[in-house]
Formats: structure tokens, sequence, C-alpha cells
């Protein structure tokens, strides 16, 4: 038995990673390794945060999933210190290629990737990246949540929520390019999502959180905290951001015109500060697959900023609205059908707009 470390000369990381040590940490959905296995074993250990060492109330695990050549193998909630995923074990050597990706959000938990175990004989190399890269900036829809329960009045839960079948993955995957997410649930522009429109949940909004590795509630085993842990946007270099804001921020302006130009003007500073941190990028502002009403103003704050700026690399699109008569997944999401009909609408206005 030998043992493979998780850095980037023996497999690809994907996403927003963080290493401690010889583990390599995952908090945002969608994030994870892959490689290319040859041989006849392979356990892949997985920590998980603090969480999982004091329990996590409402059971919010992280969940993670490991695929051989593109089929899903293991699907497992990490719900423990210490776990052991044996993804091959055969008599015969197999050429396999191998990903291991986070399908629940950063919000509630992390887990660490440790050192893989591998037979003597056996070998690990990384995939190669992909022509292109393209980062999703968003909320719930954008994490998957609930994609797993289509009864509406069931509750947030991450044993349900699967990125793979959410938009921002059926993009990258029509379009055949590498991608990494920065989203939570709830979170909005100005506001998170709220019952009480005179209530506004100022401390859920991406822009405060954009430039850390994660929001989080979790912590990793050394106490830090991905929320207050800085991310080196030199690490990954998008050729195109989508920026899908807006659902949860609707939910406290409602038909307020001045909430709505908060809206607007926030929206408009945000994309300044993308663009600081992405200078090579081209900006995709989407929304309205959960709703339309707060469209015209991400429309408004994206002209402004073309105005404003002169940067005239900004997009916007509205993405097709789900028919509620079909049906919804938890809390009124969307199916995947709807997920996969927004992907089939952005994936070739990206493509044409970026001539690949």
């Amino acid at each position: 038995m030998k043992h493979i470390q998780t850095d980037q000369e023996h497999v690809k990381q994907m996403g927003r990673c963080h290493q401690i040590g010889d583990t390599l940490w995952l908090t945002m959905s969608g994030s994870g390794i892959s490689f290319r296995f040859t041989g006849r074993y392979l356990e892949i250990p997985i920590r998980g945060g603090y969480v999982t060492e004091h329990g996590e109330p409402d059971g919010n695990y992280a969940r993670v999933a490991v695929y051989a050549n593109g089929v899903r193998i293991l699907d497992e909630m990490i719900d423990s210190p210490r776990s052991r995923l044996t993804a091959v074990d055969g008599e015969e050597p197999a050429t396999l290629e191998i990903e291991l990706i986070k399908l629940s959000e950063s919000a509630m938990s992390v887990i660490g990737v440790e050192p893989l175990n591998v037979g003597d004989g056996d070998e690990v190399v990384p995939l190669p990246p992909r022509a292109h890269l393209v980062e999703f900036i968003g909320d719930s829809i954008t994490c998957g949540y609930g994609v797993d329960d289509e009864v509406v009045d069931h509750s947030f839960s991450t044993a349900t929520e699967d990125v793979t079948r959410a938009y921002a993955l059926h993009t990258a995957r029509l379009l055949d390019v590498d991608y990494t997410l920065f989203s939570a649930s709830g979170f909005g522009v100005i506001s998170g999502y709220t019952d009480d429109p005179s209530r506004r949940l100022a401390e859920q909004c991406i822009p405060d959180y954009y430039h850390s590795v994660g929001f989080c509630r979790d912590r990793f085993p050394d106490g830090s905290s991905p929320t207050e842990t800085r991310w080196d946007f030199s690490r990954l270099r998008p050729e195109a951001v989508v920026i899908n804001l807006g659902t949860n921020d609707d939910s406290f302006c409602q038909d307020a015109e001045e909430k709505q130009r908060e809206y607007m003007e926030t929206y408009e500073r945000f994309l300044g500060d993308v663009r600081q941190c992405n200078p090579q990028a081209e900006l995709f502002c989407v929304l309205g697959l959960m709703g339309q009403r707060l469209c015209p103003w991400m429309e408004r704050a994206c002209e402004n900023y073309r105005q404003h700026t002169g940067d005239g690399r900004v997009h916007t699109l509205r993405l097709p609205e789900q028919d509620g008569n079909i049906g919804y997944v938890v809390n009124y999401h969307p199916l995947e059908r709807f997920h996969l009909a927004a992907a089939e609408a952005l994936a070739p206005y990206i493509k044409n707009i970026m001539n690949w």
C-alpha cells in the first residue's frame, strides 16, 4: 500500500480548494478532484469538519459522490470525522477516470480529502484541464437545492442537494468546459431570502463573501473558517463568469422601487469587484429561473456599469422561467428539467459570444 498526495502534481483540483497540511479541503458545491487511476485498489480517505465531531442538529452533513468513467459509483453523506471511500477493489488492474465531487454547498459543511491509498504498483495522474474555465456565482439555484426531492413542502437538506443536476454543471457539460462555483442558498445582493419584506437579511449577501474560500458555518479542524480564509484569485482564471443573483433579493424588494433601485446600484458595484478579480473574463449576468420581476433591474445595472466604465464585456440573459403547473422540488425550487432548459439557453449564448 502507498499514499498519493492530493496536490496538483497528482490530481486535478476542481473549484475553490484549500490545502491544510496533507489534506485538501473542499467547500463549494462542485469542488473536488479528478485523476486517471491505473491499478487494482483505490481508497479515498475523507475527513469531516467541525460539525462531524460535534454534530449538526439538522443532519446537514456534506454529500459527496465518486464517479468512475462518468458513472456514479458512490454517493455518501460524510457524517463522521473519518470516512474511507473504496472506489476500486479488483483482482485485475483497470484504468479509470475518477472524479470526486462535493454535491452539497459550503454553508453547512466541509470535507477534506487526505492522501489516496493505492496498491504498490498502482498509478495516479491528474486529468488534463479542459480548454476553457467558467465560474458560476449564485444562490440555491446554482447549488442544486432540493433537486432530488420533488415534495414541495419538505425542508432544505444537503442530502437532497445535487449540484450535478443544476443548470451550472449542465451548462458546463454542454460547453465541455471546466467549472468553479461560488454559491450559497438563500443569498442575494442586498438581502438574503426573507418571508417578511420589512426584514432585510443583510448578513446573507454574496458580495460580502466573494473574496473568501466560501461562506461556511462549519470550520476546518485547526479552527480556521472558510469564511475567514481569503481566496487567491490567481489560482483560477475563468474566461467567463456567470452571475445569477436576485431571486432572494426579490423576496425583500417585492415591488418597492426604492429597494429595487438599491439592488441595481449594489449589483453594479459588485460587477466592478468581479471585474477587478477577473480582469480577463467576459461577464454573463442571468436571472429569471424562479421569477423575473427583478430582471429589468439587473439589466439596468449592467447597462449602467457599461456606460460608467466603458467595459463592454458584460452581457445579460433572462433565463426561461420554470413552469409550476408541471411541478417543483423542495420550497418551489426548479425541477431538473428546468435547470436543463436554463442550461440549453445559456450554453449557446456563452458559446456564441466567446466564439468557442
